[in-house]
């Protein structure tokens, strides 16, 4: 039996890939808590005494460090995953609500990405759009997009299979028909 590197894996499945969004997505969470150091400063100047100055800085870091966690939490375990069998997005929005979505491989009709920007340019993120039979699943703030969809369609080519405009029915017809 292989090693499992995630909750949902088929013993059959080998996972080719990991990503996560750009860090770029915490940085309401980073504003936040430089708020959170500066009201830290306060007590410092209401009384001018050393010890609420650098009791305040402690108690600021702190707060500081609170109102940052969940934006922290919400990237760390959000994750995307590639296997030789699925591309699976995990979610996590809050500290107590996950989403979990499951697309299968055979299902993937294109994958396309966009930077659209000067900020996504500058920082490197951008869009990923995987089309399927169904509708598209769409994946924003990703780092390095170019690397990523370079990563999945080589994995597509890997498990031979071919994504295009052509459903999975009717290549089977048009096998079978020759």
């Amino acid at each position: 039996m292989s090693k499992k590197y995630f909750e949902d894996q088929f013993d059959d499945e080998e996972v080719r890939f990991v990503f996560r969004k750009h860090p770029v997505i915490m940085r309401k969470g980073l504003i936040l808590s430089m708020f959170g150091i500066l009201a830290g400063l306060a007590p410092g100047l209401i009384t001018l005494e050393f010890s609420w100055f650098y009791g305040g800085i402690a108690g600021g870091f702190v707060l500081g460090a609170l109102l940052f966690s969940p934006w922290y939490i919400a990237w760390y375990f959000s994750v995307f995953i590639v296997t030789n069998q699925r591309f699976i997005q995990i979610t996590q929005k809050g500290l107590f609500h996950r989403s979990v979505s499951d697309l299968g491989l055979q299902h993937i009709q294109t994958v396309n990405y966009e930077i659209a920007g000067l900020e996504q340019t500058m920082l490197g993120f951008g869009t990923i759009v995987v089309q399927t039979y169904m509708g598209d699943l769409v994946v924003h703030n990703v780092h390095h997009p170019a690397k990523i969809q370079k990563k999945i369609v080589s994995v597509l080519r890997d498990e031979s299979i071919i994504p295009d405009d052509i459903p999975l029915a009717m290549k089977q017809e048009q096998l079978s028909d020759e």
